[in-house]
């Protein structure tokens, strides 16, 4: 189509796949895949992940309107790096990463005539690869953006109608400072958490004896490892502050527990509960403390 604008979706697997297939049809922009493989990809177009798809980056980024790099943070930070002169004056660039502090310090290598606002979009799976992507992995998930001071009005306005298309509950903007300290909580520690219920010397006994709640807490243990020692390693200070403070916790209920104090039990864990329904409110049993 003349005239057509272009969204480059760079990194194919399981979270660039659902994002090129949710972004299909946006607006008046032609998706573009580009994966370091054939094979995906043909299978990006067979599926109709992507209107078109490349293992070429030079066909498309220099033609691109809006680049997505959906990679690993490190890979992100060396691809703003290699093609920094490559991409479209007046472009945006945004990213998918679980990261931000190090993502927007790498993205200031970026000339002042490309944009770049980053995202992370609340939303993923245990599994990895663009076979297990989905295109309505994003609805009502929420969409964080960390924008530069610099960034233009009409890219964020952009990046609204983005998760606005892509079915997102909402979109929160903040530092990208505060974005690695909060989700080292939300996020990251909930995978700690996961893995280190799995390290258990009697996981493998409890086959039969599972329930709902232990399938909850270690679903993410099945984790895609390379990518995440990179967030841990990336986020260390914020994360390790989150892990003191729940090596804490933890010792306070093992102490009530040891106790054998019933009441002071039912205390800690009544307040506890009620913690967690403040943050699902309305609701019902909700008592305001």
């Amino acid at each position: 189509m003349s005239g057509q604008k272009i969204i480059a979706v760079v990194g194919l697997g399981l979270i660039g796949g659902s994002m090129a297939a949710a972004l299909r049809g946006f607006e008046d922009y032609k998706v573009v895949g580009v994966a370091r493989r054939q094979e995906t990809v043909d299978y990006a177009l067979r599926h109709h992940i992507c209107d078109e798809a490349t293992t070429d980056p030079m066909e498309v980024l220099p033609r691109a309107d809006v680049v997505w790099l959906c990679m690993n943070p490190k890979g992100i930070v060396r691809y703003l790096d290699e093609y920094k002169s490559v991409f479209k004056p007046g472009c945006l660039v945004t990213d998918v990463g679980g990261v931000k502090t190090a993502i927007m310090e790498g993205a200031k290598v970026l000339p002042e005539t490309v944009d770049f606002i980053g995202c992370h979009p609340m939303a993923g799976t245990e599994f990895s690869g663009i076979e297990h992507s989905f295109k309505t992995m994003f609805q009502r998930a929420h969409f964080i953006v960390t924008p530069r001071a610099e960034s233009s009005q009409a890219h964020l306005d952009l990046m609204s109608r983005f998760a606005h298309y892509i079915g997102c509950a909402d979109v929160i903007t903040t530092s990208a400072e505060k974005h690695d300290a909060i989700i080292a909580y939300t996020s990251q520690v909930m995978h700690i958490i996961a893995v280190a219920v799995c390290d258990d010397e009697d996981l493998f006994q409890c086959r039969g004896f599972e329930g709902g709640s232990f399938r909850d807490c270690t679903r993410v243990a099945a984790l895609d490892v390379g990518l995440w020692t990179q967030l841990f390693s990336m986020n260390a200070p914020a994360l390790s502050k989150v892990i003191e403070r729940l090596e804490v916790n933890l010792h306070a209920y093992r102490e009530a527990i040891d106790k054998g104090d019933e009441g002071f039990l039912a205390e800690k864990l009544a307040w506890s509960a009620n913690r967690k329904r403040q943050m699902n409110l309305p609701g019902p049993g909700q008592v305001v403390l």
